[in-house]
Order: C-alpha cells, then structure tokens, then sequence
C-alpha cells in the first residue's frame, strides 16, 4: 500500500469522524431548541389560563357589583352578604391578574440557552485554530 492511498484513507477517516462529530453537536442543539419551545409554550399557557381565570372572576366580581348597587337601598342583611360576595371576587380577580403578570415577566428571553451553546460552540471551534485565543477565554 502506497503513502497517499493510507493518508487519503486516513484523510477520508477524520472527514468522516468530523462530519459525525458535527452532526452530534447539531442533534444536540436541536434538542436543546425544542426543549426551550416547549418550556415558553408552557409559560404561555399558563398566562393564558391564569388570563382567563382574570377575566371569568372579574366579570363575576363586577356583576356582584351591579347587584349590589341595584340593592343598595333595600334591607341590611342582604347588603352585606352582596357586599361581602362583591369584595371576594374583586380580591380573587386581582389576584388572578397578579399571578399571570407574575408568569409573563418570569420571560428568561427565548432560546437564550440555546444561543449561549451556539456561542460557546462557536468559542471552541475559533480556538482550535489559535491556541492563545482559547487561553484569553478561560476565566
């Protein structure tokens, strides 16, 4: 066997180990991808659900309201027990509203953990051509 049939054997091994290498790191990538889609789907769901929840109490809570005015001048028991219904969903439809406010600021930035891979990917393969840039990254 010839010096360039074993360096091109050679040559065709390591392209190879490097196109499966590089396809690894894409698998892993795209993983990491769908992952973070599923999570702010997730989130997103919640401020919806939590949204709804906003809404369905507070137009109870404003129909007790309704009900309440239009009562207000009859007798006294009624008023309270109006008044105190009123009062429940109010609080409850605030603090709907606080719980999904709380899940839409929760927002981490989309794909961030992603991007930090790409980068950190990007890092090493720029370092493996200099040496000295892979020492200026290290912390």
């Amino acid at each position: 066997m010839s010096e360039s049939t074993t360096t091109r054997g050679g040559l065709l091994a390591s392209l190879q180990g490097l196109l499966v290498t590089l396809l690894a790191i894409f698998q892993t990538r795209l993983e990491l991808l769908v992952t973070e889609l599923e999570e702010e789907k997730l989130r997103l769901l919640k401020v919806l659900a939590w949204g709804a929840v906003a809404l369905l109490l507070g137009g109870m809570g404003m129909l007790f309201v309704a009900a309440f005015i239009t009562v207000l001048f009859w007798d006294e028991h009624r008023l309270l027990a109006l008044g105190l219904m009123a009062v429940f969903f109010v609080a409850t439809c605030l603090a709907a509203v606080w719980r999904a406010n709380t899940h839409w600021q929760v927002a981490t930035g989309l794909l961030s953990a992603t991007l930090a891979e790409l980068d950190q990917d990007r890092r090493a393969l720029m370092s493996l051509g200099h040496p000295k840039q892979q020492e200026a990254d290290a912390p």
